[in-house]
């Protein structure tokens, strides 16, 4: 080995250990001050996706929760997408929108799909707080699987997107901050948008549909979530904005199925509509033949599903 080549390894060791020894924060910092903002994203691209779990946190039930990971395999760095999964706040977990998921990250999107405290784990606002912990965390952890954050969004199907607007709309809401990240306490919860699939927008109005249709299981969901029952109105997105509460507008897309008797297509009508009237940007979709979890067969509509929800993160990748 000559002169020339053992200096360079020198170098190159050195700042391999720099990197090793550097703080989250900062490495956060440095991850976030990308020349250009973000990178370049192709929703027609296609990516292998190689796919891996790790741990979130352990809440305070006692429950693991878990990140599944989809990372293209490619160049990268890819821009960075956290999925919210649904399940009326009671149920399901980071499996439930795996086709979605794989769909997004084969178009050239680091997802991570995390666990949330389930209601009978503990109330709203459990998995707000969750959810708020998970966007700080991958902030600091998303380069280790190839992802930016420069401009970090949210995914959230029905109960997980009523949590991705309540994250969007009150990132830094001292009560989903509550959950401390010691590896890097300064970085907020700040999302670039949020794409959801039939969301709970309005959460008193899907409850009192609920009763008219005797559907006492989401009667009960809904009671063993919001406790105290005035949580119902405090958390609800629809009346936040009805109250005039000072909030954060991030671009939404909101993809609603037209047979969706479970969240009514008139309910998120009304809502894009006084989104868009207190100032924010709401792109809503209606899909024809589709009920409440469309997305979960494969289909033409689903397939269009797809399509939306990616041209829409590339508008916001690109704004």
């Amino acid at each position: 080995m000559d002169e020339g080549t053992a200096a360079r390894r020198e170098v190159l060791k050195q700042m391999v250990a720099g990197a090793m020894a550097m703080p989250a924060a900062t490495a956060f910092a440095q991850g976030t001050a990308h020349a250009a903002g973000t990178p370049a994203y192709d929703p027609g691209a296609r990516f292998e996706v190689a796919v891996s779990e790790v741990e979130l946190r352990r809440n305070a039930a006692g429950r693991m929760l878990m990140a599944r990971i989809y990372q293209p395999k490619g160049t990268g760095p890819f821009p960075t997408v956290l999925d919210l999964h649904g399940g009326a706040w009671n149920r399901k977990d980071r499996f439930a929108e795996e086709p979605m998921d794989r769909a997004l990250a084969a178009s050239g999107l680091l997802v991570v799909a995390a666990d949330m405290t389930l209601a009978p784990e503990a109330p709203y606002p459990a998995c707000i707080a969750d959810a708020n912990y998970a966007v700080r965390w991958l902030k600091t952890k998303a380069a280790t699987w190839n992802g930016d954050v420069a401009k970090l969004g949210i995914f959230g199907s029905s109960s997980g997107g009523h949590v991705a607007e309540l994250l969007a709309m009150r990132p830094r809401d001292p009560r989903y901050n509550s959950i401390p990240l010691a590896a890097a306490p300064d970085v907020d919860a700040t999302v670039a948008w949020a794409a959801m699939r039939s969301p709970i927008s309005n959460t008193f109005a899907r409850y009192e549909n609920a009763e008219r249709r005797h559907n006492e299981a989401m009667i009960k969901n809904n009671k063993v979530f919001f406790s105290p029952w005035d949580t119902i109105h405090e958390s609800n997105p629809q009346e936040i904005l009805e109250r005039g509460e000072k909030v954060t507008l991030v671009p939404f897309l909101i993809m609603q199925g037209a047979l969706d008797d479970n969240v009514l297509p008139e309910m998120q009508e009304k809502f894009a509509k006084t989104y868009r009237a207190a100032g924010g940007q709401c792109d809503y979709r209606l899909f024809e033949n589709s009920v409440h979890e469309w997305v979960a067969e494969p289909g033409p509509q689903t397939d269009k599903a797809r399509e939306v929800a990616k041209e829409f993160i590339a508008r916001q990748l690109k704004a």
